[in-house]
């Protein structure tokens, strides 16, 4: 197995298919993490959301980071990180352009407002459901593939895996080589 680094066209091919990925942001010393649909383009994300804690913490701290990931198995993953800034749409003449934007996007695909706009009770109280439409502009962009090598041939000589060193805690002695 190698982890191997994405080039950052290959990275942006990817969000540019990817709709999923987990959006974290901050508030003062606490850390949050929670699931989000998205659309790419031109170096942005654009995501819809209703006010709650991450646009509020959003608004509050815009700098966030989203990682999404595509995960076959064990040895076959992609993961992409974008570190960005957050930046609101609002429903206003002045930001129609960008607000058309968000909508055009979102709307090519399948629930693309769910979970953000399903109804949620929290604490006993119903959630009041004010839309908001968001970007994310894309700072840097990362990501990373792991990639399955050929399995060493012993009858040719080839190199095994590497070996791993074993110590014991409650006996000090030697390192035995397994």
């Amino acid at each position: 197995m190698m982890i191997q680094e994405l080039t950052r066209q290959e990275s942006v091919n990817l969000l540019a298919r990817m709709r999923l990925g987990r959006l974290a942001c901050a508030h003062e010393t606490q850390p949050y993490v929670v699931p989000i649909y998205f659309a790419y383009h031109n170096e942005c994300l654009y995501g819809f959301s209703t006010v709650g804690q991450k646009i509020e913490w959003m608004r509050a701290n815009p700098l966030v980071c989203v990682e999404a990931d595509e995960v076959v198995g064990p040895e076959h993953w992609v993961t992409v990180l974008v570190f960005g800034h957050y930046e609101e749409l609002p429903d206003t003449p002045e930001w129609a352009g960008a607000h058309t934007v968000a909508y055009t996007l979102l709307k090519q695909y399948a629930v693309w407002w769910e979970p953000a706009y399903a109804k949620t009770i929290l604490h006993g109280i119903q959630r009041p459901l004010v839309p908001v439409f968001y970007r994310i502009h894309c700072r840097r962009i990362t990501g990373l593939r792991q990639v399955r090598r050929r399995r060493p041939d012993r009858a040719r000589g080839e190199a095994g895996a590497p070996r791993l060193l074993r110590t014991s805690m409650a006996v000090a002695g030697p390192i035995e080589e397994t």
